[in-house]
């Protein structure tokens, strides 16, 4: 019975290497897009504060 176990494990353990390495990648991936969208709409932010001020200082 336990080597049955452990011959499973031994067999799943490269697919969940694998799958773990697939998760963190995506992951990545999605942290970088974040990053760029955040600078994105920081810029937005920045520009349509600058905006409003321009307003108010020509009224």
């Amino acid at each position: 019975m336990k080597e049955d176990l452990f011959t499973a494990f031994i067999f799943i353990f490269p697919f969940l290497i694998i799958a773990i390495t697939i998760w963190i990648r995506i992951i990545k991936v999605n942290s970088n897009i974040q990053v760029e969208q955040n600078k994105e709409i920081i810029e937005l932010l920045k520009k349509n504060s600058q905006d409003k001020d321009e307003i108010k200082i020509n009224e």
